[in-house]
């Protein structure tokens, strides 16, 4: 296995109900070659999920949409969650990578169109729903999920006000779905009292510094702190946040350092 099983608990539900266990993948960024990559993709079944997230960035070129539905073909069986990120529409760009280091001033360099079309319709087709600009209910082991998300903030392709407003009043728990979770988008989704947040794009800092207790991200590549870079954090009485390091890299940056390829595990629990 060339990947970690990152697992957190997240107690949210009503007390007394069934625990949902949720994986939670992102930043696959896809290419016909990467075999080891598909091959860990098609494991994930054995984790045995009750509900998939996926937030984005499934694709690393315009030949990827099949490789993804084929890597997933086992997952799009059960329910799904997916947003798309900016490497779903544009291929990525040879660029310098200390940019990423350096202030955002919002220019982004895009490679060709994406068939990111395709891709929707392939996942939707299965089953599993498209939270780009969109709500859904839906019943997971007995508990009603009411899910929102946005598209891509960090392509400025987020409107959080075509999903905003109070969770639906026959859902058990809310939880929000984004792709960069910039804090303008994390800041929306607390307003309407959100339970929960999931969120990827930072691939957990990628190139990581030893530090106190671990290690620590020198970017998030995105306005949230660096201290949020990976998996499940809270701050005060916020949502709950739970950020994916991602899977992949772009291919023209295939190193990560302190920061291994991983999926995230969550179990939603009874709260108290």
């Amino acid at each position: 296995m060339g990947f970690v099983v990152r697992e957190a608990e997240m107690p949210i539900l009503p007390a007394g109900r069934n625990p949902i266990r949720i994986l939670h993948f992102s930043d696959l960024h896809l290419t016909p070659d990467r075999k080891r990559e598909i091959s860990d993709i098609k494991s994930f079944i054995q984790l045995e999920p009750d509900l998939v997230i996926s937030t984005g960035d499934f694709l690393g070129s315009i030949d990827a949409v099949p490789i993804a539905l084929d890597a997933l073909d086992e997952l799009l069986d059960i329910p799904g969650l997916f947003v798309f990120g900016s490497n779903d529409y544009f291929a990525p760009r040879l660029k310098n990578p200390l940019s990423y280091l350096t202030p955002d001033h919002g220019k982004r360099i895009h490679g060709e169109p994406l068939p990111w079309h395709e891709l929707a319709e392939g996942l939707t087709h299965r089953g599993w729903r498209n939270l780009n600009f969109s709500r859904a209910l839906l019943s997971v082991n007995g508990n009603i999920i009411e899910a929102r998300g946005t598209d891509d903030a960090h392509l400025n392709r987020d409107d959080y006000s075509l999903v905003a407003g109070q969770p639906d009043s026959t859902a058990d728990i809310a939880i929000g779905v984004t792709h960069a979770p910039y804090l303008r988008v994390l800041d929306a989704m607390r307003d309407d009292a959100l339970d929960a947040i999931f969120a990827g794009h930072t691939h957990g800092g990628q190139v990581r510094l030893p530090w106190i207790g671990g290690s620590r991200a020198l970017t998030t590549n995105c306005d949230l702190p660096t201290w949020r870079a990976r998996g499940l954090t809270r701050f005060g009485k916020e949502p709950w946040l739970n950020v994916s390091a991602g899977m992949g890299t772009s291919p023209y940056a295939r190193i990560r350092v302190a920061s291994p390829p991983e999926v995230s595990l969550v179990t939603l629990t009874a709260s108290g």
